[in-house]
């Protein structure tokens, strides 16, 4: 058999941030049952694909016949390198239980023939699959289905990264809109300043731990002068000083 192409060449990601970056891979466990099934020059193949492109593979006793993780996240298939339809009641069966093991399972399925299309569609609905759940990716030879397979993981992690980032980002303008309007609460105490309300935040912490600080702790942890560690004490405990404060 035709080895496997050993790189993403044919994979042209709309966005760049989605192409693989180098020295990044991820995991791959192999089921060492459907290893055994298999002829030797097809594990070589996929042995060499994913060494290429910098994935470690393990061989273990796993429910799928592949679990991918990359960027975090774990993928799962089924890899059915060859259909039969004498054994399709077992094979959905099968799917059933796994999809509901994974949150994330696809089914790649070697359908060579239009004779073995036409059995697997029927088979499909009458084993009443529901679309999508989980997907099934019909595929024409053995190269084509672990290409598929490699894909799909990769692309998964990609999002999975992406969302991580947008999470990271997402928390970095929250703790950038609190620490504003901390800023402009405390620097609303008269005498203070941007950076005395920096050093109280870094020194002390929120708005609740400054109005409970005395005026020797402020000064053992800044380098706010008295005169101003005296008016914050101030003004978190006397009405004169705290009713006539002004948000700016």
């Amino acid at each position: 058999m035709a080895n496997l192409r050993p790189s993403y060449s044919d994979y042209q990601p709309t966005n760049p941030s989605d192409a693989p970056s180098p020295g990044v891979g991820g995991v791959c466990m192999m089921q060492t049952k459907w290893r055994d099934e298999q002829h030797p020059s097809l594990i070589h193949s996929i042995s060499s694909f994913l060494a290429d492109n910098l994935f470690k593979l393990n061989f273990v006793p796993i429910g799928p016949n592949f679990i991918f993780n990359c960027g975090g996240l774990s993928v799962a298939f089924l890899f059915l390198t060859k259909w039969d339809c004498n054994i399709s009641s077992s094979i959905f069966s099968r799917v059933q239980k796994l999809k509901g093991q994974f949150a994330h399972f696809y089914v790649i399925v070697t359908l060579p023939t239009q004779e073995q299309n036409d059995s697997f569609t029927r088979s499909y609905f009458k084993y009443g699959m529901e679309l999508g759940k989980p997907t099934f990716v019909p595929v024409q030879d053995l190269e084509m289905g672990f290409e598929k397979i490699v894909r799909i993981a990769h692309s998964r992690g990609v999002c999975k990264r992406q969302g991580v980032i947008a999470k990271i980002n997402a928390e970095r303008e929250q703790s950038v809109l609190v620490m504003d309007q901390f800023v402009k609460v405390v620097t609303s105490i008269p005498g203070v300043n941007n950076h005395d309300a920096n050093t109280l935040y870094a020194a002390i912490g929120s708005i609740q731990a400054i109005s409970q600080a005395s005026k020797s702790l402020i000064l053992e942890k800044t380098d706010l002068s008295a005169e101003k560690a005296d008016t914050i004490t101030r003004f978190f405990r006397d009405p004169n000083y705290y009713l006539s404060a002004k948000l700016n």
